[in-house]
């Protein structure tokens, strides 16, 4: 079986952070967890997720 491509916002929440689902929504909400909407579902793309991680890594290895 493939693996999926996209997450839940509580379960990216969760695994990248350790938030809560309430938590998650709120930062996918201000644009912190990268999500993109299926019809009513709300998902997370795992690659701008891990894109993104990548990013901030760069701009703290930057500030060193």
């Amino acid at each position: 079986m493939t693996e999926p491509k996209t997450l839940t916002v509580p379960e990216a929440g969760r695994l990248y952070f350790s938030l809560g689902r309430n938590a998650s929504y709120d930062a996918a909400r201000r644009g912190d967890i990268p999500t993109i909407r299926i019809g009513r579902l709300l998902r997370v793309p795992i690659a701008a997720m891990e894109a993104r991680l990548a990013l901030a890594d760069q701009k703290t290895e930057a500030r060193r």
